[in-house]
């Protein structure tokens, strides 16, 4: 770590906190060159795994991104949208894993998709499914209908 005031390299650590949702630590540091204390933030670094093998961190922007084209035309806010991303990311951040497969990132935003907008689920799931037939149309439909019939009113 570097001492952002005069470059050093030697830092001493004075404290450490984990944050209140457990997903980062802050670091109270102080240079052993200049003696001047600074804060630093750890987050854990998720990445996704990607169908050709690859990885690359995850990027909630890239996957909002996504939905946004499902929600086109549809009456979803950005702020909707945001808040959608910071589920998807809660949900595999929760997961325990550092790494996770792409197609998990899907799974992630079929469900509080449904619970934002059915039409823009479908669209989603279409594509994400890789639906062939007005049949897995009318699959995916009937079970958002059992779903909508088995949750309590209100």
């Amino acid at each position: 770590m570097h001492c952002p005031y005069c470059r050093h390299t030697d830092t001493k650590v004075l404290d450490s906190r984990v944050a209140e949702d457990g997903g980062s630590i802050r670091r109270r540091r102080q240079c052993q060159g200049c003696e001047k204390r600074f804060t630093t933030v750890e987050l854990m670094q998720l990445t996704v795994l990607k169908r050709s093998g690859a990885t690359e961190p995850f990027n909630r922007d890239k996957a909002v991104a996504g939905v946004r084209k499902a929600c086109k035309g549809r009456p979803v806010t950005e702020d909707q949208l945001a808040c959608l991303g910071q589920e998807v990311e809660n949900t595999l951040r929760t997961s325990g894993y550092a790494e996770v497969p792409a197609h998990e990132v899907g799974l992630a935003i079929l469900a509080p998709l449904s619970k934002l907008d059915q039409v823009a689920y479908l669209r989603f799931a279409s594509v994400y499914r890789q639906f062939e037939s007005a049949d897995d149309f009318e699959d995916e439909i009937a079970k958002l209908r059992a779903e909508r019939d088995l949750s309590p009113i209100g």
